[in-house]
């Protein structure tokens, strides 16, 4: 089993939007980055656990646990006209190009962690998440540091 992180911004899509959709859950489309795609296509995996981060917000930070309940599949935000943000016309349907995985969502934190108190964290110090340069959507955690952040929310 692994660990993950996946952002996403909650005017867009929020864990409450989640929590409020059908089975708690939904698939984990839109992703447009070739190495976040590698991870949605090849590594997240039936059974790994999820922390949602809210990002493009004050603050940004975790604020609920996931859990991916299917593996790497065709995003169909690709082939869809209609999804301006999306929607990829050079994606072949018998060669997609861009993938998702379907999440589950488990619980709300408690308490949300701010990336503030992340980065204030010493065991979060080597956290994907407070890295120079790091802007990926899909990043995978430590088991440790997992644990430590749902602590942190009141776990």
């Amino acid at each position: 089993m692994r660990h993950w992180l996946l952002k996403t911004e909650p005017a867009v899509f929020s864990f409450d939007d989640l929590l409020s959709a059908p089975g708690r859950t939904t698939g984990w489309n839109g992703v447009r980055n070739y190495q976040a795609r590698n991870f949605l296509r090849d590594q997240m995996k039936k059974g790994d656990k999820v922390l949602i981060y809210h990002s493009s917000t004050e603050p940004p930070a975790v604020v609920g646990e996931a859990v991916v309940v299917r593996e790497g599949h065709p995003d169909p935000t690709q082939f869809d006209a209609r999804d301006a943000d999306h929607y990829d016309p050079e994606s072949p349907r018998e060669s997609p190009r861009w993938f998702q995985v379907e999440v589950k969502a488990v619980r709300k934190l408690p308490r949300p962690v701010s990336l503030e108190e992340i980065r204030a964290t010493r065991a979060l110090a080597k956290m994907a998440l407070v890295q120079r340069g790091q802007r990926l959507s899909v990043q995978p955690v430590s088991p440790a540091e997992f644990e430590k952040i749902l602590a942190l929310g009141g776990r």
